[in-house]
C-alpha cells in the first residue's frame, strides 16, 4: 500500500501528454508544441510528450472530430491507462468551430467520451494551454486519490450559458476576424 501510494505520487510529478490530432489545421499543435520551447517551458512541470498512448497520462486532442477519424481517436483514447486525464485544445473538438453542420464532422469530444478539461481558443494562447494542463494534472491528482478536484473555471459572462466545467483560456487580445475587421475599419 506504501508503495503504492509512493508511486502515485512520483507518477504525478512527470505527466505525459499524448497529443492526438483528429484533423485540425495544426495551429493548436504549433502552440502546443511553443509551450513545450524554452521560451514557455512547460518541461520544467514536468511535462512531457510521448509517442504512445500506452505511456501517457494525459491525452490531449486537437482539431475537428470527422467521421474518419472518430474510431482512431477513441481507439487511441482507450489505449491510455486509467486513471486518464483527457483535454480537448482550441475550438474544434469542443464545438466543431467553423466546420461544425459540416458532413464530415462527428460533433464535439465530449459527446463520445468525457472531457476533463477544455482549453478554449483558436488557436488557444501559450499561457492557456499551460494553465490547461496544469488543471489536467490537478483533475489527475484527484483521479489518484491525491487532492481534491479543481473548482471549475468560468470566463466572464459564462456563469448562464452552461460552459464546461475545467473550461481555460479565452479569446481576448486574439485578433479580430479579416471580415469584422474590414467592416469596422471604414
Amino acid at each position: 500500500m506504501a508503495l503504492d501510494n509512493l508511486l502515485k505520487k512520483l507518477s504525478v510529478r512527470s505527466p505525459w501528454l499524448f497529443r492526438i490530432n483528429a484533423g485540425s489545421c495544426n495551429g493548436c499543435d504549433i502552440e502546443l508544441v511553443s509551450v513545450l520551447t524554452p521560451r514557455y517551458d512547460a518541461e520544467r512541470l514536468g511535462f512531457k510528450l510521448t509517442g504512445t498512448p500506452r505511456h501517457a497520462d494525459i491525452v490531449v486532442v486537437t482539431g475537428p472530430v470527422t467521421k474518419q477519424s472518430l474510431p482512431r481517436v477513441l481507439s487511441a483514447i482507450s489505449q491510455v491507462p486509467e486513471p486518464r486525464c483527457i483535454v480537448t485544445m482550441g475550438s474544434c473538438p469542443q464545438s466543431g468551430n467553423v466546420f461544425k453542420g459540416s458532413y464530415s464532422v462527428a460533433g464535439p469530444l465530449s459527446k463520445y467520451v468525457h472531457v476533463d478539461v477544455d482549453v478554449a481558443g483558436c488557436a488557444p494562447k501559450p499561457e492557456a494551454i499551460i494553465d490547461g494542463v496544469v488543471t489536467a494534472l490537478d483533475v489527475l491528482k484527484a483521479k489518484m486519490g491525491l487532492g481534491s478536484a479543481p473548482e471549475p473555471m468560468l470566463m466572464p459572462g459564462d456563469a448562464d450559458d452552461g460552459t464546461p466545467a475545467g473550461a481555460v483560456g479565452d479569446n481576448s487580445g486574439q485578433e479580430p476576424d479579416t471580415a469584422a475587421h474590414m467592416n469596422n475599419a471604414g
